[in-house]
């Protein structure tokens, strides 16, 4: 059953009549005559502590769309037909105020048939609300703070990246497999970060550890230096940072100037934006830290829908004369997501399309892996891995170290000063 049975239901027994029905808000009732377009709505940032990120998702989503309608548009089963695809996108800047001002604008002026979210958790946080008021279901490509998901809503589908909740999971059994005790924790003080410290403390506590230091940050912090020599002096053996890029990337230079070494040392993002994070900290400041590796640095060669990894990465590279890093992955595989939404949907309705979605999950493997969705709207696909960053000539290599079945080599620990 649609998690938005409810609300057609409810219109049914109140004796609404089938005009009115057709012409219900934010597209909840079947349209009548097929549009000349599909209009995409979406944001992304030109600048801001997101742009990179939001960038590269965004890119991703378009290289898609063109691939769609250079081969005639999409297939939408409501109108047996093929209709071409519009993205209408606005810059938000990394503002979750000025976000809040364009999603309304997306739903209520552009009046957009599909509604995407900008990258991450700080970015979709306003959308949640702002999509459920207008009956739209939220496609929500990398927000995966855990708090989105404490409740069975209509309107929101995370449909690229795992519940940030699950993220530490592999992790966690790591650090307790190598019988790591000394544990350091320091993240950001928004939900995709504490909700991961979260988890690790909890995965941590069952195996009978608890961090000798588990503190908080602000989403904004730039300055590590005297958090780093508090840490030093609890002698951990293994420290983990949790934030987003530019907390990575001031993390790794306050340590590669304080002089301090760590046995282990975890950061997030230089799984996602590799070339990113070596510009700024240098490939010998990555050197034997690690990292959540993404796809296409983690591969599937076995799809249902789209691309598989080696094919995307060659595609995606010959139209942007770049590789792709996971974010490119990120928005090409949402637009994947949706392709086959509207395909299987037999109705165009958000309440249709939200029941195609939960029909897929767990029988659709794209270039990020399995496809598995919660009634809650939470992605709970392929678990992220664990890997560590090993000089290789002037560069770094990805090893993957666990879990086993996806290890691509041994761990160097302690790593080498």
């Amino acid at each position: 059953m649609s998690r938005v049975s409810s609300v057609t239901g409810l219109a049914a027994t109140i004796g609404l009549g089938l005009a009115v029905a057709a012409t219900a808000v934010a597209g909840v009732a079947q349209a009548a005559t097929a549009p000349a377009q599909i209009k995409i709505g979406t944001l992304y940032a030109s600048s801001g502590a997101f742009a990179v990120a939001s960038q590269g998702q965004y890119k991703g989503l378009q290289f898609w769309a063109d691939a769609v309608n250079k081969s005639g548009g999409l297939f939408v089963k409501a109108f047996n037909k093929k209709i071409p695809v519009k993205i209408v996108a606005y810059d938000d800047q990394s503002s979750t105020a000025t976000a809040t001002t364009l999603y309304n604008q997306l739903i209520t002026q552009d009046k957009v048939n599909l509604l995407v979210a900008d990258f991450g958790s700080v970015l979709t946080s306003v959308a949640v609300p702002i999509a459920a008021e207008h009956h739209m279901l939220l496609i929500d490509p990398t927000g995966s703070g855990a708090n989105f998901f404490t409740k069975k809503t209509p309107y929101l589908a995370d449909v690229s990246i795992p519940s940030s909740t699950v993220w530490p999971l592999p992790l966690g059994h790591y650090l307790l497999q190598q019988k790591i005790k000394r544990v350091a924790v320091v993240y950001g003080s928004n939900d995709f970060d504490a909700s991961q410290a979260t988890t690790l403390k909890d995965v941590l506590a069952k195996g009978g550890v608890k961090p000798v230091y588990f503190h908080a940050v602000p989403t904004t912090e730039s300055n590590y230096t005297v958090l780093l020599h508090t840490i030093a002096a609890r002698h951990p053996d293994a420290v983990i940072e949790m934030g987003y890029p530019p907390n990575d990337i001031a993390f790794l230079r306050a340590l590669k100037s304080s002089g301090l070494h760590f046995n282990m040392t975890f950061t997030i993002f230089p799984g996602q934006l590799i070339d990113l994070i070596t510009k700024n900290v240098g490939a010998k400041g990555l050197a034997y830290t690690y990292t959540y590796p993404t796809p296409p640095l983690v591969k599937f060669k076995k799809v249902t829908d789209g691309m598989n990894t080696a094919q995307f990465v060659q595609a995606f590279t010959a139209a942007d004369k770049a590789a792709p890093n996971f974010l490119d992955a990120a928005g090409y595989n949402t637009g994947i997501i949706m392709q086959k939404m509207v395909a299987t949907a037999p109705q165009f309705t958000q309440a249709a399309f939200d029941q195609a979605l939960l029909d897929m999950s767990g029988k659709t493997k794209t270039v990020l892996g399995k496809f598995v969705m919660t009634d809650h709207g939470a992605q709970l696909g392929e678990l992220l891995p664990v890997a560590q960053l090993v000089p290789a000539g002037a560069a770094n290599k990805i090893v993957v170290v666990y879990p086993a079945k996806k290890a691509t080599g041994k761990a160097v620990y302690p790593a080498p000063k």
